[in-house]
């Protein structure tokens, strides 16, 4: 399709003003087919910038080696630029919206010189559901439109859902990097240097301009720009839940089925969590999401949740067949891989894959690389934010509602920390403000690893929404307990925090983690109906010692020490959030959380 044939007056508007700005050649609009993404994919061969992989052992997977400068989320560089600084909030970057366009706008000004612009118009969430947000993102990329192809529905369905008037989020993005005449990359991956790199974010007018990287989020526009930044305010405005969360379909073993979601932040086992294998008999696990969930009320009161995304955009390292076969299963064909290391025979590796590395490999920065197990200060042959990006369709554990248009009604919501000590393994809050506390106060303590912050501090994500909540958290939290007041409490997803990382005095952990989590979540499940052993504690409800059933190697004095309320820990925990935590919200933190802190002092003074 051309784009004088768009029959979305505005849309085609933005895209012929983007046009006279960003020069490019040539403007495709993408139809979403096959053949376009094996078009996108041969293009980047031919440039030298993707390598087939072994059709033998991965079919249909290629590799890329981004930028040593462009492999993250910049957070530095990724803004909210709200009309007032005060909306945008503490924990965010701000930037004047009328200055930051202008400085955008000359960089943006022959940016795409030389390249092709493409037009991706994008579904986040099941095409026409009424729960979805259409966006359209233009990128001179063809490595955002293969991953978008996996990541998001797109093309020419999306523009029939669109219409000639429908809303959408204008994306621009570039990688800022113009080409001269007869100028190739030449296999040297596309970006701009750091300081001229630009993920902002301009709620009221709903639009995302992303400059200067080629990277995953910064890219990607609709995963968290989208996804999280942009629809979190459009979920304050229109009283609806955008969420850094996963989506499970738990089945006990009666046939009985329940919807849970959970927010975890970096590093605490959520993409494990969201394709777990239980260990518990006759029991079954399923996913709907791993990342992102859009919740809307139903007809019946009830909040109903999508996954915005079709995709799975994981982190490599670390993944294996024992933390994650599921995912191991998913990535095994038609696969994205980013910085990952390569075999010579063409398979892929990374760190904690489960196996040493076979030979020599080639690493993430494309220089060769052999495993020296007695060299701890050895580089890392894959970079340790490598990903891989694979179609949620192929994952042996999606739930057939996956895709479901009205989404799948939720009765639980999880929060949860990497916290070695102080907070126990599960614990329901006792009503739904205490549970918008619980979420309110997330956190994983730091380790000596941290330089910048000191060792055994507690790092503060609340509801692991930090870097992805589009504004002030304050009015964030009181949009939560808004969400809950005049509801039917009994219809609203019960609230419960869980710590998979209790350890022990010699520093070893207690709950096993991984398959055994499946434990915890019966007695969640159970504790939606009401039923399960359960004792009111003054920092909610806890398992009685026998209510979860005990996994090998974790004892009686085990599963005591980890669902002991720890009286005076809890009070230096509320004393870290009054001193240090509350405070940085100023007098947008609302007064229903500073009650809660004073109530659930009271009740530790007994």
């Amino acid at each position: 399709m051309k784009v004088s044939e768009l029959k979305h007056s505005g849309l085609k508007k933005w895209v012929e003003e983007a046009q006279t700005l960003m020069t490019p050649d040539t403007v495709e609009v993408c139809d979403g087919s096959k053949a376009e993404y094996d078009r996108m994919i041969q293009i980047m061969k031919d440039a030298g910038l993707a390598t087939e992989l072994n059709p033998a052992k991965k079919p249909g997977c290629v590799l890329f080696r981004s930028d040593p400068s462009d492999v993250a989320r910049v957070e530095s560089n990724t803004y909210i630029a709200s009309k007032s600084q005060n909306d945008a909030g503490p924990t965010n970057n701000w930037k004047d919206p009328a200055e930051l366009k202008k400085t955008m706008t000359d960089l943006y000004k022959g940016c795409m010189k030389g390249r092709t612009m493409y037009v991706i118009p994008y579904s986040m969430g099941p095409v026409g559901s009424n729960i979805a947000k259409i966006g359209v993102e233009l990128t001179d990329s063809p490595y955002v439109v293969a991953n978008m192809h996996i990541m998001a529905r797109v093309g020419t369905k999306v523009l029939d859902v669109l219409g000639s008037d429908g809303f959408f989020v204008p994306c621009y993005h570039s990688v800022g990097k113009p080409l001269g005449q007869g100028e190739k990359d030449n296999g040297k991956w596309p970006c701009a240097p750091l300081e001229k790199k630009y993920i902002s974010h301009f709620p009221e007018t709903r639009e995302i301009w992303s400059y200067g990287s080629g990277y995953g989020g910064n890219a990607l526009l609709g995963k968290k720009c989208l996804a999280l930044r942009i629809a979190s305010v459009l979920a304050r405005d229109e009283g609806w839940l955008a969420e850094h969360m996963l989506i499970l379909k738990i089945t006990n073993p009666k046939g009985d089925v329940k919807y849970i979601t959970g927010a975890f932040p970096s590093a605490c086992g959520k993409t494990n969590l969201a394709m777990l294998i239980p260990t518990l008999p006759g029991w079954k696990v399923e996913t709907v999401g791993d990342d992102i969930a859009w919740m809307k009320f139903g007809p019946d009161g009830r909040l109903y949740a999508i996954n915005p995304e079709a995709g799975f955009f994981g982190v490599a390292p670390g993944t294996n067949n024992e933390s994650n076969r599921n995912a191991m299963e998913t990535i095994k064909k038609n696969t994205i891989y980013t910085n990952v290391a390569i075999t010579p025979d063409k398979d892929v590796w990374w760190e904690m894959i489960g196996y040493d590395a076979p030979g020599k490999l080639i690493d993430w920065n494309g220089n060769e690389w052999v495993q020296d197990k007695n060299n701890k200060d050895q580089k890392p042959a894959a970079h340790p934010n490598s990903r891989f990006t694979a179609p949620a369709s192929q994952c042996p554990a999606i739930a057939k509602e996956w895709e479901d248009p009205k989404g799948v009604p939720i009765s639980a919501f999880l929060f949860g920390g990497r916290r070695p000590k102080t907070i126990p393994l599960v614990n329901q809050a006792k009503n739904w403000i205490h549970g918008v506390f619980m979420g309110s106060i997330v956190g994983s303590e730091v380790t000596a690893a941290a330089l910048d912050v000191k060792a055994g501090t507690i790092r503060r994500d609340p509801f692991a929404m930090l870097p992805f909540c589009g504004y002030h958290m304050g009015d964030y939290f009181k949009h939560w307990i808004k969400i809950g007041q005049g509801k039917d409490e009994s219809k609203l997803p019960k609230i419960f925090f869980v710590n998979w990382f209790r350890k022990n005095d010699a520093g070893k952990f207690i709950w096993p983690g991984y398959g055994e989590n499946s434990r915890v979540l019966a007695w969640i499940f159970d504790r939606c109906d009401g039923k399960g052993g359960a004792v009111e504690t003054p920092i909610g409800t806890l398992p009685t010692p026998d209510a979860i059933t005990r996994p090998d190697g974790v004892s009686d004095a085990d599963m005591k020490e980890i669902l002991n309320v720890d009286i005076e820990g809890w009070k230096k925990e509320i004393e870290d959030v009054r001193a240090n935590h509350y405070p940085k919200f100023g007098d947008k933190l609302p007064k229903e959380l500073y009650s809660e802190l004073d109530a659930i002092e009271k009740r530790l003074r007994g």
